[in-house]
């Protein structure tokens, strides 16, 4: 039903209608809730703020008391998805002015992060003690995810006809809802899905495990699964490996930085990870393409110096 909305209308009740409208159905359930959520955070620090008395100092308000209690990137996805809403307010006339325009983004210092990825030496380590019986266990699926860098949730939504043993590719068309009521879900976004070049030791030993396996058939789930289950797990195989200890996103970070650190272009590495843009995969590892830029510039002046 048309919802006429009038510019003294409470700010957070706009921001719901506009949700509803342009969002539900629209958007991942995991991405709906983090719009649910804003507007859960707009309805606390802002019950009252009516959006024609939005401006910038408003704005900024709001703004700075959501970073009192986040840290900088997590205010900065707050004012993206605040943002959205009131651009088209401003287009559609409830407001004359951007109060987004020239917005300081804040936050709370972060937390000392725990290291999300494994060096060569310290995965080889892991892997080592790994038990890999001759049936799918959730250290099969540890050291898939090490080899190939692909998310949790696309991992579980693995069946036999997405590997391609000839050409040794595994597809990547969909995800588990592991978060939900399970069943197979699409991938995150139109870059996810992808074919992934996996090693030939990889490719015999699942081709064996793989026997009896209904081509349809999800490899690694039976019954509700738990990120944290399987991170546990991982967490035991680190302190066997006297390692430190990852998630298994970290695996997927791990295999990103080794294969950046062997030379593999950023392009490819933001392919094979099903990334939407290299922008993407620069940011998430700036630290790692830093670290060999430094390792250019000394092979540049090694160069140079060996110029008589």
């Amino acid at each position: 039903m048309l919802q006429l909305i009038k510019p003294d209308v409470l700010f957070h009740r706009f921001y719901k209608h506009w949700i509803s409208v342009y969002k539900e159905g629209a958007i991942r359930d995991v991405t709906m809730a983090k719009y649910r959520m804003t507007l859960k955070w707009l309805q606390r620090l802002a019950p009252t703020l009516r959006l024609c008395d939005l401006n910038r100092i408003t704005y900024q308000q709001l703004l700075n008391d959501y970073a009192d209690v986040h840290e900088r990137q997590t205010t900065m996805d707050f004012h993206h998805q605040l943002k959205g809403a009131i651009l088209d307010a401003l287009d559609e006339g409830y407001i004359e002015r951007d109060p987004t325009r020239k917005a300081i983004i804040k936050g709370k210092t972060p937390r000392e992060k725990k290291q999300k990825y494994l060096n060569q030496f310290e995965l080889q380590r892991l892997l080592s003690t790994l038990d890999l019986p001759p049936c799918i266990n959730w250290d099969w699926f540890i050291l898939l995810v090490a080899k190939t860098g692909i998310r949790f949730s696309e991992a579980l939504a693995l069946t036999p006809k997405d590997f391609d043993f000839t050409r040794q590719k595994l597809s990547i068309t969909k995800t588990w809802d592991y978060k939900g009521n399970g069943g197979f879900m699409p991938t995150k976004n139109r870059s996810s899905i992808r074919k992934i070049e996996i090693d030939w030791q990889t490719v015999i030993q699942f081709f064996e495990l793989l026997k009896g396996y209904h081509r349809d058939q999800p490899v690694f789930v039976s019954g509700k699964i738990y990120n944290s289950t399987v991170n546990g797990i991982l967490e035991r195989r680190c302190h066997q490996a006297k390692v430190p200890l990852i998630t298994v996103h970290g695996l997927r970070h791990t295999h990103a930085s080794l294969l950046l650190f062997a030379g593999v272009s950023i392009a490819s590495v933001a392919r094979r990870l099903g990334h939407s843009s290299m922008t993407t995969t620069q940011k998430t590892y700036l630290h790692i393409i830093q670290e060999l830029e430094n390792q250019d510039v000394d092979l540049v002046m090694r160069s140079i110096s060996s110029l008589c």
